[in-house]
């Protein structure tokens, strides 16, 4: 009998069925969180039983390191196996092999998988080693990079049957078919079912997404207890100026973290707050730290309102400039000067300048919470000031734009 905690999600889910497929009934697996890992690691070696010990996709705190270094030390057995960065220093120990890979990311599935296979535990076979690829792209994120949908419906499929029941499933489906794996039509018709679920929950979260700085971060937070990924990818990409998406899940008490941006960390951010996880996505527990800075204090704030998406004369880097709005009702203006970007609020040019106009967007959107004005709401402020229709004021709208803009300015107050 060999012991395995490993975590609960799909990679760790991939380290208990191949213990499965390797060592049959002679597995014992409890599957873990950070929360709830070290109790139960400790629980097992207090009862000194020496079945081999396995720990995969999960990291030990330094408590726990120290009485698995005694086991080893005293002639038993451990293996932990990992690919987050955030473990490398058990690569310290005999028993420890941590690899997040440098040229191809790895996963904790495919490490024990490879580990099991050396040690002729296992043999090779194209049907797992396919599972596993889409199960590390997954855990990856390559599968975004490589718009690899596969990867994702494996995973979507994994949170719509349950733990128990995927591994049940893929136990069957890889005993059965060796030689190859693919998901079926039935599962194939779930999954589109599924995706338009998930839009439409995306579609509604979007209208309750609340910004703040924590730290040196600009950070989106909202409160969700289903499609975590999906829906922290679909934000980041909504609001790129944000450096990430917190999700808050009351009811698990856990806070997720997932970014787009190469330059943040959010598993160094976790770590801060005692979690950790992947570059770009991972997570920590709700301690009363936690809440305070991820519930209590932006609870007041009003949800953050997405760009006009039909206008016709107020663009993105217009020609003539752009206009911006928040919740206070202060315009905010970015227009071009000499190569370069300028902001106006409420007629007083902001004493900074920018030689992109997406690094001018970004500061009015982090800085003011601002969103892209809609034409309506700017031909409605035009006509109570021009003597003009709504129609001369579409057709007039980039030479009216020009004589303001360059008078006094006030005028745009």
């Amino acid at each position: 009998m060999i012991k395995l905690f490993t975590d609960s999600d799909l990679d760790g889910s991939a380290c208990a069925l191949i213990a499965e497929l390797a060592f049959e009934k002679s597995a014992d697996i409890t599957h873990c969180t950070y929360r709830n890992l070290n109790q139960r690691v400790e629980s097992f070696l207090e009862k000194n039983d020496d079945s081999p010990l396995f720990i995969t996709d999960l990291s030990v705190n330094e408590e726990v390191e120290h009485l698995l270094e005694k086991r080893h030390m005293d002639g038993g057995h451990v293996q932990m196996i990992d690919h987050h960065a955030s473990a490398i220093h058990f690569n310290d120990y005999e028993w420890g092999f941590v690899e997040p890979g440098s040229e191809k990311k790895t996963c904790a599935a495919t490490l024990f998988y490879d580990y099991l296979v050396e040690r002729e535990k296992i043999e090779r076979n194209e049907g797992i080693e396919q599972f596993l690829e889409l199960v590390r792209k997954y855990d990856t994120w390559e599968w975004e990079e490589d718009d690899d949908t596969d990867a994702k419906r494996l995973n979507d499929l994994f949170s719509i049957l349950g733990r128990e029941t995927f591994k049940a499933e893929m136990l069957r489906r890889l005993t059965r078919d060796p030689d190859s794996f693919s998901l079926s039509e039935t599962e194939e018709m779930i999954l589109d079912l599924e995706e338009r679920k998930i839009s439409r929950y995306i579609h509604k979260k979007n209208y309750q997404i609340v910004q703040t700085f924590i730290d040196e971060y600009c950070v989106g937070i909202i409160h969700a207890e289903s499609y975590h990924s999906e829906l922290g990818n679909e934000l980041n990409k909504r609001h790129p100026h944000l450096d990430l998406i917190a999700i808050i899940n009351i009811g698990n008490k856990r806070a997720g973290f997932r970014t787009i941006h190469d330059e943040v960390d959010v598993s160094e951010f976790a770590g801060r707050f005692g979690g950790g996880g992947h570059p770009k996505a991972s997570g920590c527990e709700l301690t009363e730290t936690t809440y305070e800075l991820f519930v209590a204090e932006p609870f007041a704030i009003k949800p953050l309102k997405s760009d006009a998406d039909r206008n016709k004369l107020n663009r993105r880097d217009g020609d003539q400039g752009s206009f911006y709005e928040n919740h206070d009702d202060e315009v905010i203006y970015i227009r071009p000067v000499d190569n370069t970007y300028e902001i106006m609020k409420q007629g007083e040019v902001v004493d900074c300048t920018f030689h992109t106009f997406d690094d001018a967007e970004r500061y009015v959107k982090r800085q003011h919470h601002a969103w892209l004005r809609s034409d309506e709401r700017i031909v409605e402020d035009l006509t109570r000031v021009l003597p003009l229709s709504k129609d001369e004021l579409f057709e007039r709208y980039d030479d009216l734009l020009h004589v303001i803009s360059y008078q006094k300015e006030d005028s745009l107050s």
